[in-house]
């Protein structure tokens, strides 16, 4: 269904028919993926991790408001910005902190780059360092339910950038020849990394693609969370039902640079002033408030216990060690590699 027929049909408050039950936990799960977000930024600046950290504030509705309500059993296929889906697919926050951390409570045991979250249990595949790499996966994974017949689906996460790489086109051909189970959200921030969106394609809407495959692209405000959710559960139950894939594009933007090291001066800061004055917290606030689900007093506890959450993952993780060096070279082989830290 267009974003624009979908508005037509909600109702004028903003909350497009969803139930009240829905609005505060997607809610609840965009204040998390904040508040988590801007900790981390604070936590790599002050050296209390290494590498470099991936924020996405500011677009955290085109990943919290299409995870939210999934089975353990539907795959996240996820790039280095997708905290949101993480969280909200739920992974425990101690485990998120710990990957960043890289230390030895970590499910990956230190080994994956900060932002790299992942849950066997969870479904949320491993993200690829390698643009739109995750697409192709995601899309074998897709293949898969198919072929043994479940109706689980898979959410592949991308930014416009990755529209451009090759990979992506043939996994989305391949999605709308074999009708797969499959949803593509496409995060258009408006920057791959320091390439405007204006140089990665001569199109407007970049859900115009999907065209070329077969299957219905749809362009959508990304910064209205309750939107999002709609329209991706739309999309999800029809590809539950056999009807193939959706390519979503969620217009949105990232106030930060591409990662901490970058300090984004290719942009205007009147661009990104536009920008924050849509921000899809406040927006979300102003309507729950507005039919009366939210105060400031819930609000304020919901702050808290979050922010006491936070605290307890960081007090837990930092007490773990790291794994020493050798530990490298396992889950390398079949077999254990035979090194001893004294050989090097």
């Amino acid at each position: 269904m267009p974003a624009s027929k979908a508005a037509k049909k909600a109702p004028q408050d903003g909350t497009y028919g969803l139930p009240e039950a829905t609005l505060m936990g997607l809610y609840e799960y965009l204040m998390t993926t904040r508040m988590v977000d801007e900790r981390f930024r604070k936590l790599y600046r002050q050296g209390r991790f290494a590498g470099t950290y991936y924020s996405a504030v500011g677009q955290e509705a085109t990943t919290v408001g299409p995870t939210y309500g999934l089975r353990d059993e539907d795959i996240i296929a996820p790039s280095h910005r997708e905290l949101g889906a993480a969280i909200t697919k739920g992974i425990p926050l101690v485990e998120i902190f710990a990957h960043n951390f890289a230390r030895r409570n970590s499910p990956d045991k230190g080994k994956t780059h900060p932002c790299h979250y992942s849950s066997r249990a969870k479904g949320v595949m491993v993200a690829a360092s390698t643009l739109a790499g995750q697409t192709v996966v995601g899309t074998g994974c897709a293949m898969a339910f198919k072929i043994m017949k479940k109706d689980n689906i898979v959410i592949s996460f991308f930014g416009e950038g990755a529209t451009s790489r090759g990979g992506w086109h043939e996994a989305l051909n391949f999605a709308g020849i074999h009708k797969l189970p499959a949803l593509y959200i496409c995060q258009n921030n408006f920057w791959a990394e320091s390439v405007p969106s204006t140089l990665q394609a001569g199109i407007e809407d970049f859900s115009d693609r999907a065209k070329a495959y077969g299957f219905p692209g749809i362009t959508i405000d990304g910064n209205d969370i309750f939107l999002v959710h709609k329209i991706s559960n739309e999309a999800i139950t029809r590809a539950r039902t056999g009807e193939g894939p959706t390519l979503i594009e969620c217009k949105t933007y990232r106030y930060y640079g591409h990662s901490e090291i970058d300090p984004a001066d290719y942009r205007r800061d009147e661009e990104i002033e536009v920008w924050k004055k849509k921000d899809p917290i406040p927006r979300a606030e102003k309507i729950l408030l507005d039919i009366g689900l939210l105060t400031m007093e819930k609000r304020e506890s919901l702050v808290e216990r979050i922010n006491q959450e936070i605290e307890d993952a960081i007090a837990v993780c930092e007490k773990e060690e790291y794994y020493p060096p050798e530990e490298a070279y396992n889950d390398v082989y079949s077999d254990q590699f035979p090194v001893r830290r004294e050989e090097y």
